[in-house]
């Protein structure tokens, strides 16, 4: 999906960090000396400007200006980065792929030896691994993979259950552990494309799962993809066809499904509901029910599974969100605590209230848009914790961790991927109270993300003053005054936006704490008189929350007042706002119209600055409101021409 006008904060991993305007936040908020930033634009020599280029060298996979580059850095303070960024070009082809010819073995091995333990040697022994996979050499992937503590790449996992197949372990038992990785065809690679076919071939997985799976990336348009992982689908014509014009597909199908056998009816009929779904047609609730009629739920890819849930929502038929949520793939249910919250609404609708309640106390003690409708329902507020306060001497601490202090130096040369990894290495295994202690030093640095970041991984002791911090309060709450905008809602939405890191910027130009696109900025800058206006003011604090939150109110207004529908406007844009309101045939709960939105990114995106602005009411007014009350109910409107960019 093309985003229409801002991007979120799924894309902060990606934005450069300005030293410049680090330190002038650190000027800014008269720190201590103590916490004063240890690096600056000041800092940044010569060597450092090769180092970066080194970096991208090696983002590139170019083996020659790699090595080149880290030739001229001997003694550089960060010799294992200088070392990774040399051997990884190595490792893989300038497409991305693992290069099982690759003659680095030594290097690798002496690099693992000597950074034992750090984050960087975590990130190598990823690299490695996939190396090993692609070579089959499972003794030494074995005794590698035992030490990757991440964990957390999906080609990896396929590797090591090959190794398992290879070694004679059940296949039947592989294949179902398998089910708990090939869930997202985006991530899969070479290893879980060989390892499918792998496991029917040694008796474990059905040739139905196989295209099952298969089925699942044809749906995401990697067909290739599709024949290696199933072969020839049955059903693929009607898969193309229902991407393309789903109403067609469902008409088609209706005439000459009955050719097919029962198993490939089933998997049409979710197929062409999902994407039904997402044209938020009726007729989805229509073909999910014909799939339901009759059968084979498990063969339905995970976004199938999950759009049948939408659909019965959109609806308002609760017993198939009842049973789409007891048909699904059990890990795809327990990822996500939607589907806890809407058992329990439709246990509750079937008059099952003591069921219903016991699914709201799965999701009730979390702090989430889910957690905090489960609470509603059980009668419960939703105000923050207790705050956990922590000593001076205790943050004191977290200025002299390895971690915080290389990321800091990271942050200041806008290597932010790399600062963020040195950050949140540091951060494992510590306590609650530490993690609260790195949050409150990450405040006093003025780095706000890592603030939010570092605070949000609490389990036991919170303190949400933190994990929803306030900055540039100064500036913005005049501004939401003189517009009466509401204050926690601005914030909620900045939290997600930007993460309050000043530069922020998108792949789409969108840019600053607000995210404001420079032709948002022109037009909302025109519309309340800023005359004097042009685009390179957008990086400035006051112009950018002034044409933000003045942005944000004409699209509330615009939006009859509503904070779901004006949310998903500041994401996707007004029009396709009104157009997903249009689709409505009944007024419908703002937590169900959050739920269907088409988009993935604009979904997560508004349930989180709602849940966001519901805690920051706590913070900022010290007052608990229904997160209910604030989605609010959503009624059906002929979709209007709008002004709005």
């Amino acid at each position: 999906m093309k985003r229409h006008r801002l991007t979120g904060i799924f894309l902060v991993s990606l934005l450069l960090f300005s030293p410049n305007i680090f330190a002038e936040k650190i000027k800014k908020a008269n720190l201590p000396k103590s916490y004063a930033s240890k690096a600056s634009s000041a800092d940044i020599t010569d060597t450092d400007r090769i180092f970066i280029d080194l970096r991208e060298a090696a983002k590139k996979n170019d083996v020659f200006r790699a090595q080149q580059l880290a030739a001229s850095l001997s003694g550089y303070p960060y010799d294992d980065y200088v070392a990774y960024f040399r051997i990884k070009p190595e490792l893989f082809d300038s497409a991305g792929a693992a290069r099982a010819d690759t003659s680095a073995d030594a290097q690798v091995n002496g690099f693992l030896r000597q950074y034992e333990g750090s984050a960087l040697a975590d990130r190598m022994r990823n690299d490695w691994l996939l190396v090993l996979g692609k070579r089959k050499d499972w003794t030494s992937f074995d005794s590698e993979y035992a030490k990757f503590v991440l964990d957390d790449d999906t080609q990896v996992k396929c590797y090591a259950l090959q190794s398992k197949l290879a070694q004679g372990e059940n296949p039947t038992k592989l294949a179902v552990d398998s089910r708990a990785i090939l869930l997202n065809p985006s991530y899969f690679g070479q290893a879980c494309q060989e390892l499918v076919p792998a496991l029917v071939a040694a008796g474990g997985m059905s040739l139905s799962e196989a295209k099952a799976i298969g089925r699942a990336a044809s749906e995401m348009g990697f067909d290739t993809m599709s024949r290696r992982i199933g072969g020839d689908d049955p059903i693929a014509d009607v898969v193309k066809s229902a991407k393309a014009d789903p109403v067609k597909a469902f008409k088609d199908f209706s005439q000459n499904g009955s050719r097919y056998s029962k198993e490939n009816q089933a998997v049409a009929w979710g197929v062409i509901g999902q994407f039904l779904a997402k044209k938020l047609d009726a007729k989805a609730d229509d073909a999910y029910r014909l799939q339901q009629d009759l059968g084979y739920n498990e063969l339905l890819s995970a976004e199938t599974q999950e759009w049948k849930v939408r659909a019965g929502l959109r609806a308002k038929d609760w017993t198939l969100v009842k049973n789409a949520i007891e048909g699904m793939n059990p890990v795809v249910r327990s990822r996500d605590p939607a589907w806890a919250y809407w058992y329990g609404r439709a246990l509750k609708v079937d008059g099952q209230d003591a069921k219903a309640r016991e699914s709201y106390e799965l999701i009730a003690d979390q702090y989430n848009f889910y957690g905090q409708l489960a609470r509603e329902e059980l009668g419960r507020p939703n105000h923050p914790p207790a705050r956990t306060k922590v000593s001076e001497q205790d943050i004191d601490a977290m200025a002299n961790r390895n971690g915080f202090i290389r990321g800091d130096r990271f942050y200041a040369m806008n290597l932010r991927f790399e600062g963020n990894r040195e950050w949140n290495w540091e951060l494992r295994n510590m306590t609650d109270k530490q993690l609260l202690a790195a949050a409150e030093y990450a405040k006093r640095i003025g780095l706000y993300d890592r603030v939010v970041n570092t605070a949000d991984r609490t389990k036991q002791e919170h303190d949400f003053n933190l994990r929803y911090p306030t900055p540039y309060r100064d500036e913005l709450s005049p501004i939401a005054r003189q517009i009466d905008l509401n204050l926690a809602w601005a914030y909620g939405l900045i939290r997600q936006e930007s993460r309050f890191i000043i530069s922020a910027s998108s792949s789409v130009g969108a840019s600053g704490l607000m995210q404001i696109m420079p032709n948002t900025a022109k037009y909302v800058a025109k519309k309340i008189g800023m005359t004097n206006y042009t685009n390179d003011k957008l990086s400035n604090t006051n112009t950018n929350l002034t044409l933000g939150s003045n942005y944000l109110n004409m699209v509330l207004l615009d939006l009859d007042g509503s904070w779901v529908l004006a949310s998903a406007a500041y994401n996707a844009g007004p029009s396709r706002s009104k157009q997903w309101r249009e689709k409505l045939t009944s007024p419908t709960e703002g937590a169900i119209f959050a739920e269907t939105i088409p988009f993935a990114e604009t979904r997560t995106y508004v349930k989180n600055v709602l849940s966001n602005a519901n805690y920051y009411s706590s913070v900022i007014q010290e007052q608990t409101q229904s997160l209910k009350q604030r989605l609010g109910v959503i009624s059906p409107k002929a979709a209007t021409q709008s002004e709005l960019p």
